[in-house]
């Protein structure tokens, strides 16, 4: 008899339907996309109800679904309640778009931020850290749908991630931007429900008191509000957090797409009804010791407890809920990976009068090309998601300080910029490797702080703010 909750057919029939639907929507959508503004932020005139459900659907991604049982697993409460301190990077990144958009009212990315602020040298430190970033995202959403696939029926990780990469390639390779906002917000609508729909169903099939008793009995470290590891995770996931916005031109595309005075409401009302999410995700690996499972590797605990507790009815909603997260999730990283590559690398370095019909062109080519090397680099299953993702933390977290204080300050210099955003990614991939994936965006994040404010103390600069009006596009 097979273990697994799901038949590989079944498991095919989920794959095809809503790849068949997502698809189909994203050609349909993709019809009103005639210029580059279109593919890349959507005509700049999403309103408030998309504008939130894009940003909460985005930021619920596998790393929630998947990565927060986990964490939860390894590190117990302070694991689900410090992955939902993620929510205070969308809260932060509130008034820093509306002070965005005012900046820079026709950009197309955070890059051009960064060059028009810093100039060219602090933005090429910065890209580098931008793909870094979303090489490491792209590989754990990539990889998770194979683990999912793979957990729950059986069927090889491998056809699992491929038909998943294919499917949010293909449409956000035709409908850009507006199909990737207009299927995050179906998607929003089908991950709360269906995780309100599984917490209900273990609570109802187990108990809470029995869940209780048997971590306290077989795992009592779990309930340990003063484990060390899990304290320092807890702070190291809210810089974390804030690290992978703020530089992110995930969340800068959607800036630049959102109608005049909705972003700070969208990132606000996104980042309040992101917070249950991870805490609902992550509770279920709770049951664990209850139903004494074997645990191959920590980042299938969720699939296989649903599986286990709930049986078929329960894999194929959580089949479904996990799909639409990696959904969300992928075809926003592909579509800003690829803008960033068009106008920051393309257009920035290879083909500076490169005029936006070339752009728009080049631009799909690009989300192709990234969706092969995500496909080749998910291949082999080197690592568990957290661990692939709490690497990049170390990249990120040292973006903070130059965004932030050179959205809001004069003095902050380019030099002080790139030196704080080198300086605080290596002295993080030292902790990562040597202390713990736990304190990696800790160390980073302190280090670029102290780096620059010495250096803009000892070399201050006094930019005009004035300068950057209408600027990014060319």
């Amino acid at each position: 008899m097979s273990s697994y909750s799901l038949t590989p057919q079944t498991a095919l029939i989920i794959l095809f339907f809503f790849s068949f639907v997502w698809i189909g929507f994203g050609l349909f959508l993709g019809r009103k996309n005639k210029t580059l503004s279109d593919t890349m932020v959507a005509g700049r005139n999403v309103g408030l109800a998309l504008a939130v459900a894009t940003a909460m659907a985005t930021w619920v991604t596998s790393n929630t679904t998947m990565t927060a049982p986990q964490l939860t697993y390894q590190l117990g409460v302070w694991g689900m309640l410090g992955y939902s301190l993620g929510a205070v990077g969308l809260i932060l990144f509130a008034p820093l778009s509306t002070r965005i958009k005012k900046l820079l009212p026709d950009a197309f990315t955070s890059g051009d931020f960064i060059r028009v602020r810093y100039g060219n040298f602090a933005w090429r430190v910065f890209l580098i850290i931008s793909f870094a970033y979303a090489f490491g995202w792209l590989i754990s959403l990539g990889m998770a749908g194979g683990i999912l696939v793979n957990a729950l029926s059986g069927l090889n990780y491998q056809i699992g991630m491929s038909i998943i990469l294919f499917t949010c390639v293909t449409y956000t390779l035709f409908g850009g931007l507006r199909a990737v906002i207009a299927t995050d917000f179906i998607q929003t609508i089908i991950i709360v429900i269906g995780v309100a729909i599984i917490a209900v169903m273990i609570i109802n099939n187990i108990g809470l008191e029995p869940i209780y008793n048997s971590v306290r009995e077989e795992r009592p470290m779990l309930l340990n509000l003063l484990f060390p590891a899990a304290i320092m995770f807890l702070f190291n996931n809210l810089i974390f957090g804030v690290g992978e916005i703020f530089h992110s031109n995930v969340w800068w595309s959607r800036a630049f797409a959102f109608s005049d005075g909705v972003g700070a409401k969208a990132y606000l009302l996104a980042g309040l009804f992101w917070i249950p999410i991870p805490i609902v995700a992550g509770f279920i690996a709770l049951t664990a010791p209850t139903l004494n499972l074997i645990v191959p590797s920590a980042d299938m605990i969720g699939p296989l407890v649903v599986g286990q507790v709930l049986g078929t009815i329960g894999s194929i909603i959580v089949f479904i809920v996990i799909f639409s997260a990696l959904a969300s999730s992928l075809d926003s990283l592909l579509a800003a990976t690829s803008d960033l590559i068009t106008q920051d690398i393309y257009r920035g370095h290879i083909n500076k009068q490169a005029s936006d019909e070339k752009c728009y062109r080049i631009n799909r080519y690009i989300i192709i090309i990234l969706g092969l090397l995500t496909w080749i680099l998910c291949l082999p299953k080197i690592t568990t998601l957290a661990s692939l993702l709490y690497f990049t933390g170390a990249f990120v977290a040292s973006t903070i300080w130059p965004i932030l204080f050179g959205i809001y300050f004069r003095w902050p210099s380019g030099q002080a910029a790139a030196l704080a955003m080198i300086s605080g990614t290596l002295l993080g991939l030292l902790a990562y490797f040597y202390i713990g994936f736990y304190v990696a965006a800790i160390v980073s994040c302190a280090t670029s702080l102290f780096v620059i404010s010495i250096m803009s103390k000892l070399v201050p600069e006094d930019f005009s703010f004035s300068s950057l009006d209408g600027k990014g596009i060319t």
